[in-house]
């Protein structure tokens, strides 16, 4: 600290007795005391301004509540396109309530945050938000098995009607494998695989793991096998027949059209039988001596496909009178008739190419509209498109649907304005039902959802 008593010392002896001295001794020892306390004495202290409040948040609470927020946005998102969602709720909401512990942020934005947490909880699914759920679940892509790394030996296959047999390099069978594990591997004479010994399952000799080449064998070393996939069994139980497959293509076996009767007591397992309605796949031998007399004691059914049978509930019968005849015209009319008119609109049905299309046109018929028949198992999208801007009303059956069919159908119906509805079983029914949504713009797809069907009142 400056000391300043000797300056005062100096200036008191040199101070005289008139008024000027004084007063100019006084304003020095002023001067003196100022400097020494830094201005204090004869100017006020500057007020200082008041320190800033330190940021004590650590970067890993920020992180947390930008994650939060982050979370919430994504919730919104998702609630705006698929409203009423629960899961999509839940989650929005514990992130906004997260969010409100924020410092600052539940004094600032409380009345917003509240009205956001009232919205959010409101949030109702829509119609629309139902249907685009269903209808992507059901084209959702099976999810691809995981990789299997373990090591087997390699075999030739050489196929037979039913499963297949895998040969060493000597020319011996080693194992025999059933159709139903290697269906979906569709596999031919000539593959090379890696298989396993299977001793804890008894229903297989061998578990095989992968492809893994192919060598194209000599003649007379397999017996050559044709096919006919996709085959649909027609007719009641005990006459059950084959003659054509969901494309529409006739049974032929060397150029001839050929009838195969199918056994209906013929069982796969997993309570997998033959009925009407039902899809095969046949395979016989090319070189089968019976091809010549009789082709249907050569062909054999090599697989099942499990689908949606019709139910025979879907068939609300009235008592019959013994007496009338049994035609098609007379069984449609016995059929509990839905209160629908469609003034000859233009429906058209996506099937196989003579897929059953006889009933379901008589069904068409029968509420007045015009049937027109759609290829959608094989079809070329500006060709399918040509035929769908035309329409007033178009019904998918998706077990007669090829994937790239379905996406375009929906497509084309959307942008053309063309109502439209599926229908998810084979069942004659659920295609009425299916005809009935599109016309009073109801769900496309039925689902688990209740949907009021009237019907028709006697006259």
């Amino acid at each position: 600290m400056y000391d300043y008593r000797n300056n005062i010392k100096v200036i008191l002896n040199k101070t005289e007795a008139d008024d000027k001295s004084l007063a100019n001794s006084l304003n020095a020892i002023k001067a003196i005391i100022a400097m020494a306390d830094g201005g204090s004495a004869d100017k006020p202290k500057a007020k200082t301004a008041p320190k800033k409040q330190a940021n004590t948040q650590s970067m890993a609470q920020r992180n947390a509540d930008l994650k939060q927020f982050k979370q919430l946005l994504m919730g919104l998102t998702s609630l705006i396109e698929t409203p009423g969602d629960e899961k999509t709720k839940k989650t929005s909401l514990e992130a906004l309530h997260k969010l409100t512990f924020v410092p600052g942020v539940g004094k600032r934005y409380g009345n917003v945050l509240r009205k956001l947490d009232q919205a959010i909880q409101k949030s109702k699914t829509t119609k629309e938000a139902v249907n685009k759920k269903i209808f992507e679940d059901a084209m959702k892509p099976k999810e691809q098995p995981k990789r299997d790394y373990r090591k087997g030996k390699r075999y030739t296959v050489i196929r037979a009607l039913s499963g297949c047999n895998l040969i060493n390099d000597d020319g011996q069978i080693v194992y025999r494998i059933k159709e139903s594990q290697i269906h979906s591997l569709n596999l031919k004479s000539g593959d090379i695989v890696e298989a396993l010994e299977d001793r804890d399952n008894p229903n297989y000799e061998a578990e095989i793991l992968r492809v893994v080449g192919y060598r194209k064998l000599r003649t007379r070393d397999y017996d050559p096998i044709e096919e006919f996939r996709y085959a649909v069994v027609q007719g009641r139980t005990g006459q059950l027949a084959i003659t054509r497959n969901i494309k529409g293509e006739k049974l032929r076996i060397r150029g001839k059209a050929i009838t195969i009767p199918a056994d209906s007591s013929y069982y796969q397992g997993e309570n997998i039988h033959l009925e009407d309605g039902s899809i095969v796949d046949l395979a016989w031998y090319t070189g089968d001596v019976r091809i010549k007399k009789n082709p249907a004691d050569a062909v054999q059914i090599r697989w099942i496909y499990q689908v949606d049978p019709p139910k025979q509930s879907d068939l609300s019968y009235k008592k019959k009178d013994k007496n009338k005849d049994k035609n098609k015209d007379k069984a449609a009319e016995e059929l509990t008739k839905l209160d629908m008119n469609l003034h000859y609109q233009r429906v058209g049905i996506a099937i196989g190419d003579n897929q059953n299309e006889g009933i379901l046109e008589g069904i068409v018929n029968r509420y007045n509209g015009i049937p027109i028949p759609i290829n959608a198992f094989e079809g070329k999208r500006k060709v399918m498109e040509r035929q769908i801007k035309d329409l007033d009303i178009v019904i998918l059956m998706t077990a007669y649907a090829a994937h790239d069919a379905t996406w375009n159908i929906q497509e084309f119906a959307s942008k053309y304005g063309v109502k439209f509805a599926v229908s998810s079983s084979k069942g004659y029914r659920s295609f009425e039902r299916a005809l009935y949504r599109a016309e009073n713009k109801l769900p496309a797809y039925e689902g688990t959802q209740t949907i009021e069907y009237k019907e028709a009142k006697d006259d």
